[in-house]
């Protein structure tokens, strides 16, 4: 039986467009801009009284954490491959989105529940230092969204960092606006309606960007090569008379892996080269294992065995 090995170090389809250490750069000035204006809240709170600064102080704390987590989920993934990690680092980023889509689903299912129960007992507003100092927060959520937001669109990991921020976003203009409604109309369902609308919007696009998360740390495939058509990709290849044990999974977000048992009647090398660049060309997978069977021998000599392998219908 022949194996054959191909690595996918640097031969994914996608490219990161902001440089590694000028994106850590960024993610290191939003988790500045956070913590200093969480100090600056706490000490804001503490001299006026306003549990409502407090409060907003823990908001933005909780999303420098998130950043501190992305953050240091990025440096682990750039780590090279040891004997432990024999695949790498890369996925240090899906668990760190992972941890930050489990804590936003509960800020929101929290923020959902303090809505409901300000129908019951509509808050007073401080004034409108709480509303001012809710358009600051805004204003420093909205610069950290920035910083963040053109490296969220090819990291799970920043992803979720920025949709903490942008929860919080959304948390502060709950305050202006609900803030303003009570102080100039005494409209009080204003802040209930408002943080409601905000948690359920949170839970809608965390419960979406979750799936592809737990997808690939379930070792799924990856939407767009499903096992069923990398089969059938294998066997349209000339000299292939059959493949089965197909398993797909992500090995991180942009890499991609294959193993397989092939079936092979003719020279194996020029066969097993076509099967790759199939592979590469049809799904961007650029790291495979098969294991070559002559017809009549190993599992190609049985009946299929594929109800004996986990996973596996028969």
């Amino acid at each position: 039986m022949a194996h054959d090995h191909k690595h996918a170090h640097g031969g994914h389809a996608h490219h990161h467009h902001i440089d590694p250490d000028a994106g850590d750069a960024r993610v290191a000035v939003a988790v500045a801009v956070n913590l200093l204006l969480t100090v600056a809240q706490i000490i804001g709170g503490v001299v006026s009284g306003s549990m409502a600064l407090i409060a907003d102080a823990i908001h933005n704390l909780s999303d420098a954490v998130s950043l501190i987590i992305a953050f240091a989920a990025r440096k682990i993934a750039r780590k090279p491959r040891d004997g432990d990690m024999t695949f790498g680092y890369g996925r240090a980023e899906i668990v760190a989105a992972m941890v930050n889509y489990t804590t936003l689903i509960v800020i929101a299912v929290y923020l959902l529940t303090e809505g409901i129960a300000r129908f019951f007992n509509p808050p007073e507003i401080e004034g409108w230092i709480v509303v001012w100092i809710a358009a600051i927060a805004l204003v420093i959520d909205l610069v950290t969204a920035a910083l963040t937001y053109a490296m969220s669109k090819d990291s799970m990991n920043i992803r979720a960092a920025f949709l903490h921020n942008l929860a919080d976003a959304g948390s502060s203009v709950a305050v202006i606006l609900a803030g303003a409604l009570i102080l100039l109309y005494d409209w009080r369902l204003a802040d209930p309606i408002i943080t409601v609308a905000i948690s359920l919007y949170i839970l809608w696009h965390a419960f979406i960007e979750i799936r592809p998360v737990v997808r690939i740390l379930m070792l799924g495939a990856p939407s767009g090569a499903r096992s069923q058509d990398v089969q059938a990709a294998i066997e349209a290849v000339s000299g292939v008379s059959g493949a089965h044990h197909v398993h797909v999974w992500q090995i991180d977000e942009h890499r991609t892996s294959v193993e397989a048992h092939v079936v092979i009647d003719g020279d194996p090398k020029d066969i097993l080269a076509a099967i790759k660049a199939a592979l590469s060309e049809q799904f961007g997978i650029a790291h495979s294992t098969l294991e070559v069977e002559k017809p009549g021998q190993g599992c190609a000599g049985g009946a299929s065995d594929e109800g004996a392998e986990i996973g596996h219908p028969a």
